[in-house]
C-alpha cells in the first residue's frame, strides 16, 4: 500500500470528504492532513491549481477531487471495476462537482444582498434540477445506490453535497430543499450516514 497524505481544510464536508470517508471505510492508512483557511493562504501558491484537495502518494501530488475519490475508492474496494458500473458512478459524482462549482462562485460575493440574490437563484434553479436529476440517477440504478447494487464513492460524494445542503452551510439557501424537491437522496442520506463505518467516522469528531 502507498505512503498517503491527503490535505483539505478541517472541515466536515466539501470536496475530500468523500475521499476520507472511503479510506476510513475501507482500512486504507493516510495521513489527513487538516488545514485552516488562513495557512492555505499562506500556502496556496504550492499547491497544484493552488488548490486542495491534494493526495500525495508516496511523495508526488494528485490533485482534482474526483480523481482523488476515484483513486482511493479503488484502494478501498469502493469503485467498480465493471466499465458500465463504472461509467454510471463518475456520472454521479460529475454532477455533484457540477453544482458544488455553481455553489463556490457564490462564496467570494462580498456585498450581502448581492450573495442573497445569487443564492436564491442558485436555489431556485441548479440546485433544484441537480437534486431531482441525481435523484433520477438513483431511482434509474435500482433506489438504494449509484452504482454496482452495492456502496461506491458516488454514494459518498452525493451524501456529502446532501448532507451539507441540509445543514445550512450555503446561507440563503432552504435546509428543507433537498427534503422537498429530492425525498429519494434525503432517504439515501440517511442510509449511508447509518452504515458502522459511516457513524464511526463522525463519531471520532463529537
Amino acid at each position: 500500500m502507498p505512503n498517503l497524505k491527503l490535505t483539505y481544510f478541517d472541515i466536515h464536508g466539501g470536496r475530500a470528504e468523500p475521499a476520507r470517508l472511503a479510506m476510513h471505510i475501507g482500512g486504507v492508512a493516510f495521513e489527513d492532513d487538516r488545514i485552516s483557511f488562513k495557512e492555505f493562504g499562506a500556502k496556496r501558491a504550492g499547491y497544484p491549481f493552488r488548490r486542495v484537495p491534494v493526495l500525495e502518494i508516496d511523495g508526488t501530488e494528485l490533485s482534482q477531487g474526483n480523481s482523488i475519490i476515484r483513486y482511493v475508492g479503488k484502494l478501498a474496494g469502493l469503485y467498480p471495476t465493471d466499465a458500465l458500473q463504472a461509467a454510471y458512478c463518475d456520472e454521479a459524482m460529475d454532477a455533484v462537482e457540477d453544482i458544488v462549482s455553481k455553489q463556490v462562485v457564490t462564496m467570494s460575493i462580498e456585498n450581502e444582498a448581492d450573495k442573497k440574490a445569487a443564492r436564491e437563484a442558485l436555489a431556485e434553479g441548479p440546485i433544484a434540477l441537480y437534486l431531482e436529476g441525481i435523484q433520477a440517477l438513483l431511482e434509474a440504478r435500482g433506489g438504494e445506490y449509484f452504482s454496482d447494487g452495492r456502496l461506491t464513492v458516488a454514494d459518498l460524494k452525493v451524501m456529502v453535497w446532501v448532507r451539507g445542503l441540509r445543514s445550512g452551510i450555503l446561507d440563503y439557501v432552504p435546509t428543507d430543499l433537498a427534503d422537498k424537491r429530492a425525498p429519494k437522496l434525503v432517504e439515501h442520506l440517511e442510509r449511508v450516514l447509518a452504515l458502522p463505518k459511516v457513524v464511526a467516522y463522525y463519531g471520532q469528531f463529537s
